[in-house]
């Protein structure tokens, strides 16, 4: 018989909701529904109107025009496009972007590409609890500033940034602003009618969607528009071209219809996780919190312990599942950038482990969980050069 696991890695991915995963398999085997939905026969215009059907029910959940979503494969690809695509379009005003290094890989990778091509680049350190103070984007922003990017709930911490203020000073400035919202969408409400947003990333598979499809918002307000990066095609206004996946697209259409629906009650749920979570751990000797307590998504807390390294700590907790930081990261063994632009030593950030949960986590689980963390640091510190008595 297989040993109990215990999966508390919900920020890395999510399962698929069953109603998403039943309209997905539908979709993939039977009917004339995988018809190309660029055909103009009968079979293509009812795989359009899936489509169509789909981005209603994501612009419902955001609060946007339909017409604002561009279909791709995730939000990386959603990064991608944003940036890339806004800072060509834009670079005869200007070259320099305004980031934090506490980005995902996903946006920062992307920067650093552009600045070999000749961008100037401004990164801004967030606050010991992993915020970014208002006054030194400010204070960043230049006459020749065309882009700021900035996630809207870290995926390692949990932190969400404000992104109303900041997005309003990008606003008053005539800059582009863009949000990495994958770790925000179907989680937290989002009202892209009323937030001075103008590009936002996101991916299915983080509330309950498939891997693999993912959308980016373009607020069609004067002067926001992107470059492609693909050709070859003439779909989706020639903004990113080729063969839309329909059952992956209703799928994603599935999960957002279901998360608007219970972004309060699984709030409500995460929150009483984490509570159980922090009391279960919080008198660990030498144990620290990664974040801030009054501005953090409830599914996900990170802590730091002394005289304990990350990796032996991951693996001296299975069977739980969870990480040392981002999933992206997870065959890196550097220090997290996160944490270290936070001003975590590196000690400190190599101790980290990153406890995220969601809809199918039960308090047992949580449980099982603390008591296979404090037993896996207290056998750790043994085992440790000069711990023993």
């Amino acid at each position: 018989m297989s040993e109990r696991t215990v999966y508390l890695d919900y920020a890395a991915t999510t399962p698929v909701a069953p109603k998403v995963a039943e309209l997905m398999t539908r979709l993939l085997t039977s009917g004339s529904d995988f018809a190309n939905p660029s055909a103009v026969h009968p079979a293509g215009r009812r795989a359009q109107a899936l489509v169509a059907t789909a981005a209603g029910q994501l612009a419902d959940l955001l609060n946007c025009d339909p017409q604002q979503l561009i279909w791709t494969s995730g939000a990386t690809e959603s990064n991608n496009l944003a940036i890339i695509g806004a800072a060509r379009y834009r670079q005869k005003r200007g070259r320099h972007l305004v980031s934090m290094p506490s980005e995902h890989k996903a946006v920062r990778d992307v920067l650093r590409a552009l600045e070999r091509d000749g961008f100037e680049l401004t990164w801004l350190a967030p606050d010991e609890s992993g915020r970014l103070n208002p006054e030194s984007l400010k204070n960043a922003l230049r006459e020749d500033t065309q882009l700021v990017s900035i996630m809207a709930v870290n995926n390692e911490t949990g932190v969400v940034q404000d992104i109303e203020q900041l997005g309003q000073l990008c606003r008053d400035a005539d800059v582009l602003f863009h949000v990495d919202a994958a770790q925000a969408v179907g989680k937290l409400p989002l009202d892209l009618a009323a937030m001075p947003v103008d590009l936002l990333s996101l991916t299915a598979h983080k509330f309950y969607g498939p891997k693999g499809i993912g959308a980016l918002y373009i607020n069609e307000r004067p002067g926001c528009h992107i470059e492609p990066l693909f050709f070859g095609g003439g779909q989706q206004r020639r903004r990113r071209p080729g063969t839309l996946p329909v059952p992956m697209i209703a799928a994603l259409g599935c999960a957002a219809e279901l998360a608007k629906g219970r972004i309060p009650a699984d709030l409500k749920h995460l929150e009483s996780l984490r509570d159980q979570l922090w009391q279960g751990i919080r008198n660990l000797d030498g144990l620290r919190l990664n974040g801030d307590p009054e501005h953090s998504f409830p599914g996900i807390l990170n802590v730091s312990v002394d005289d304990v390294e990350g990796e032996s700590l991951l693996l001296a907790m299975e069977p739980v599942c969870v990480a040392t930081g981002s999933a992206c990261n997870s065959q890196d063994r550097e220090p997290s950038m996160v944490l270290r632009s936070m001003g975590r030593s590196d000690a400190a950030a190599q101790s980290a482990i990153r406890f995220s949960y969601g809809r199918q986590t039960r308090s047992a689980d949580i449980e099982f969980a603390v008591g296979h963390y404090i037993q896996a640091v207290e056998r750790l510190r043994a085992l440790a050069p000069g711990q023993a008595a």
